[in-house]
């Protein structure tokens, strides 16, 4: 197919339901893609941080080219090999006190954490959870989710949640109800800008929940391998929850989604309780496997902490120079810049000189770079911002 074809089939063929850049990406490879005329683009911001290892890693293209040999697809009623050995992975990372259900998303690991929240809960079934939050699409995923710009238009919601104010257990106490199960939060909300739990908030609500008997539920579906320094966010942060999920990375670009819970709320899911069709399949297991095989390889929690620094140094120069830039803030490798106005005309210039970043939350361009980024790639990146700043502004014309 031709360019004006394929927009042409998108057109008429596929439900408009995502905000398109005009871009056709044929190829990629480590922080690199390519588009259908052959220009490469500096990817910081690959897949909501599917991109963790890069684009197409090459551990992960050859695990998944054995497996995909070998056997594709098992139900669930039958075991499977890479399913136990990424689920003992998994495991061994987070301390050797949990257990899996795997699925296919970070919104369908939320939405397992939910029901067993319900069935948990025994008459208790209301979850806290946080403004400018972002659980997921499905309707309990994004009942969960404290943002009313997501919600429009599918009301009623599921009732049983309660959303506060983020980094106020004050709120949390008064929110707190006979009927509350759990508390459900991201460590550093991607979507509502890069905001950041602070650690004491978080020390006060595993404290809570171990006084009230909750859950604490942390959704480590943008965090989770390596992202912030550490294999999960929540050991970067010094807590560790009953209940974390991972989705994104975890596939190295497979679908894969994970919930991890604590072995002693293990046995509330039993059998005929919930349920994925895909879930752990042999393909995406062997893919897991080996992202946290690489992950290991490439230093990659490392690497997060490292040129996660240098990155916000670079960053505040250009803070420095630019009154537009309001903060910089970030945890690793997943950072936001805060500007005091629109930021979309921003990723717009940056894509059109050849950097790939994003805008949330209006006005916070997010940068979340693969783990494996060189300190010359981000200052690439660092340079084509400072020229789609300049041009954004007018102090600069795009060919000079």
């Amino acid at each position: 197919m031709n360019v004006e074809e394929i927009f042409k089939s998108y057109q008429d063929n596929v439900v408009g339901s995502y905000t398109k850049v005009p871009c056709i990406i044929v190829k990629g490879k480590g922080s690199y893609v390519w588009d259908i005329y052959g220009k490469k683009y500096l990817d910081f911001f690959p897949g909501w941080g599917v991109g963790n290892l890069g684009h197409c890693n090459p551990d992960v293209v050859t695990a998944v080219r054995d497996q995909i040999s070998k056997l594709i697809f098992v139900p669930n009623n039958y075991y499977n090999v890479p399913q136990a050995k990424l689920a003992k992975e998994l495991n061994y990372w987070a301390g050797g006190d949990f257990k899996v259900f795997f699925c296919n998303s970070g919104a369908e690991a939320n939405e397992a954490a939910i029901k067993l929240t319900r069935k948990f809960g025994q008459g208790r079934y209301e979850i806290i959870t946080f403004e400018n939050s972002f659980h997921g699409r499905t309707m309990a995923a994004l009942s969960a989710t404290g943002q009313t710009k997501y919600q429009q238009g599918f009301l009623p919601l599921l009732s049983g949640f309660k959303t506060v104010a983020f980094n106020d257990f004050d709120a949390v106490k008064r929110a707190y109800t006979e009927k509350t199960a759990a508390i459900m939060l991201e460590l550093i909300q991607g979507e509502g800008g890069i905001n950041i739990a602070e650690k004491q908030f978080i020390a006060d609500l595993r404290r809570f929940c171990d006084e009230k008997k909750l859950l604490l539920i942390i959704d480590e579906v943008q965090t989770g391998v390596c992202r912030t320094g550490a294999m999960f966010g929540w050991q970067t942060f010094g807590v560790t929850p009953d209940i974390f999920t991972l989705a994104k990375a975890l596939g190295g670009g497979l679908p894969i989604g994970a919930m991890m819970v604590k072995k002693e709320f293990s046995g509330i899911l039993t059998p005929g309780t919930h349920a994925s069709t895909f879930g752990g399949g042999p393909v995406v297991c062997r893919a897991a496997l080996a992202v946290l095989k690489a992950a290991q390889k490439e230093k990659a929690a490392q690497n997060a902490r490292e040129k996660g620094e240098y990155l916000c140094k670079k960053l505040s120069i250009l803070k420095n120079k630019y009154p537009l830039i309001k903060d910089i803030r970030g945890v690793g490798l997943m950072v936001g810049v805060e500007l005091t106005h629109e930021g979309k005309p921003v990723v717009e210039e940056c894509a059109k000189q050849g950097l790939l970043i994003n805008c949330t939350h209006d006005t916070v361009l997010r940068i979340m770079p693969a783990l494996i980024v060189s300190k010359k790639e981000i200052d690439r990146a660092l340079k084509i911002l400072d020229k789609a700043l300049k041009i954004v502004l007018g102090q600069t014309k795009r060919n000079e």
